[in-house]
């Protein structure tokens, strides 16, 4: 269990920690692929094959998680498809109540995502999580993503938290992996992004599928 008492700063990943992985999953691996297969005159196989394959290119890379990019690479009006399935976006239901304990404990909640701000933004309108933050850092202000080491030093600098007094909470075991290599000390991991999918077996850090069983 993790031991409050030593934690200050908490670093919040959103889609799939805060918010349902569904929409994300959903948009990327569904919607994306059929407005492919309609622009290019494709069958939707095709078009998936084809956006998995620019997927995997970039995986673990800010551009991945670029709106902007992948506007430009699909010539598809990617933020107005986001906002046209909007109605996806769901805050996970246990993050209320956590949320507001840990604020009620004196805890700093700062944001860390590799979301693009308008996403973000997106996110925030449906969802208005954002009023339970200190602050809020799309890795997109920095150009790299939370899987690179520089990312963690420049983010670290510009926050001033104590890593020997800070919790990150993530559903990316690749994330999870740099935040321990940069020294975090206090790691958990979120083992039911998506609730549309089974949990996923994680061995290699304390997991959680409902914040409430750990307040």
């Amino acid at each position: 269990m993790l031991n409050w008492s030593k934690i200050d700063t908490v670093l919040l990943d959103m889609d799939g920690t805060l918010l349902d992985l569904h929409y994300d999953t959903d948009f990327w691996l569904n919607v994306v692929p059929q407005q492919h297969a309609l622009a290019q005159n494709i069958s939707f196989e095709e078009a998936r094959a084809d956006i998995l394959k620019r997927y995997q290119a970039v995986s673990g890379k800010i551009q991945w998680y670029c709106s902007d990019y992948w506007e430009a690479q699909l010539n598809l009006p990617i933020l107005e498809l986001k906002r046209q399935s909007a109605h996806l976006i769901k805050i996970r239901e246990d993050v209320p109540h956590f949320l507001t304990e840990l604020r009620r404990a004196g805890k700093e909640l700062i944001l860390l995502t590799n979301a693009h701000p308008e996403c973000v933004m997106l996110k925030f309108e449906h969802t208005a999580i954002d009023n339970y933050l200190d602050g809020v850092v799309s890795t997109h202000e920095y150009g790299v993503s939370k899987e690179q080491q520089s990312l963690w030093h420049k983010v670290q600098e510009d926050l001033g938290f104590d890593k020997r007094r800070t919790l990150f909470v993530d559903d990316s075991l690749p994330v999870l992996h740099a935040a321990r290599e940069y020294g975090i000390e206090h790691l958990l991991a979120v083992a039911n992004p998506n609730s549309q999918q089974p949990h996923n077996d994680i061995s290699d850090y304390l997991s959680v599928t409902d914040y409430r069983a750990i307040i």
